[in-house]
This record gives C-alpha cells, sequence and structure tokens, in this order.
C-alpha cells in the first residue's frame, strides 16, 4: 500500500476519534493509547514511515482482538477504522522521515 493511501485511512480515523460521542471518547482514547503502546513495543524508537506503513499492510486484527481485551463490554471501541487508525495516524508523527504532516524523502 503506498503511504499517501495508508495517510489517507488514518487520516479518517483521527476524524472519527474527533467525532465520537462524548460519553466513548475515554474509551476510544485508552484502546488508542493501547494500540500506539503496541507499535512503539514493535517498532522501537526509529523507525520509518514505510515500516508503518508495512506493519498497517500485515492487518490490524490484532487491534481489534487488543481493543475486545480492554473494553469487553465496550464493542464500539472494537473499530479497528477508528481506535487502529487514529493510532497509527498518531504514531507516524514519531517516525524519524515524518515532519509537520509530510514524509520526508531522503
Amino acid at each position: 500500500m503506498p503511504y499517501e493511501s495508508a495517510r489517507d485511512q488514518w487520516d479518517a480515523g483521527l476524524r472519527r476519534l474527533d467525532e465520537a460521542p462524548a460519553g466513548q471518547l475515554a474509551t476510544l482514547e485508552r484502546v488508542t493509547r493501547a494500540v500506539q503502546a503496541q507499535l512503539r513495543r514493535e517498532l522501537g524508537g526509529a523507525f520509518t514511515v514505510q515500516e508503518l506503513v508495512d506493519r498497517y499492510d500485515e492487518g490490524t486484527g490484532w487491534v481489534t482482538d487488543l481493543a475486545v481485551e480492554l473494553a469487553p463490554e465496550e464493542p464500539f471501541a472494537w473499530d479497528a477504522r477508528l481506535v487502529g487508525d487514529a493510532a497509527f495516524a498518531r504514531y507516524q508523527r514519531a517516525a524519524v522521515d515524518y515532519a509537520g504532516g509530510r514524509r520526508v524523502n531522503r
């Protein structure tokens, strides 16, 4: 998947998170942060945008599994297109080749 396509999906996840009902926001944020933490464990401190895209390309079933584990009684939080994509969008900001909303070609 090209980075631009992944970024579009990730940005849509952030929009979904921003538009979530206030009563769901705390749970959605908790799950999103847990997904980010898992990405940090997997990719480490120094990673590229392409490595993040590759991880995304491997699938997001693990995101749903994590969400169900963390919020078993709150199925609204199981949507990987929301919590997963938002987490990937946020985590891309830590990539070594990401600067101010765009990928830096080196």
